[in-house]
């Protein structure tokens, strides 16, 4: 069960890093092109791009540290349900896209929670 926290701490900390950087460095023309669908554009694209992209990527490194980790997943619960949120109004499709960009963040959410609740017996050695 050990193993099983960290690979899941660590796997998911991958996911948000990854995502930070190609939304930064590797691709943030298709964020920014997500968000021209939907008549964003200029100052306040950038801001949701590389402000996303950065969030993104602190909450991967936070994950990392495992530092107050109850919190990390609340912030994480709440990133993935506001992008998820934003997405659906921006383009809805995306629920139906065939890489479930969307759909992929439903067992990544109860991931996290899993994670929210071992994190005490974790902490206290009993995993």
């Amino acid at each position: 069960m050990k193993l099983l926290y960290h690979m899941a701490c660590y796997s998911l900390a991958l996911v948000w890093i990854f995502t930070g950087l190609t939304s930064i460095f590797f691709a943030p023309e298709v964020g920014f092109g997500i968000l021209a669908h939907a008549q964003i554009t200029g100052v306040l694209a950038q801001v949701a791009v590389y402000g996303g992209g950065g969030l993104d990527i602190v909450l991967g490194f936070w994950l990392m540290t495992r530092y107050a980790l109850k919190y990390c997943c609340l912030a994480q619960i709440v990133t993935i349900c506001t992008y998820s949120v934003l997405l659906t109004f921006i383009d809805a499709s995306f629920w139906l896209h065939p890489f479930g960009p969307v759909t992929k963040n439903l067992p990544i959410l109860v991931l996290i929670t899993w994670l929210y609740q071992v994190d005490k017996e974790a902490r206290g050695g009993k995993l």
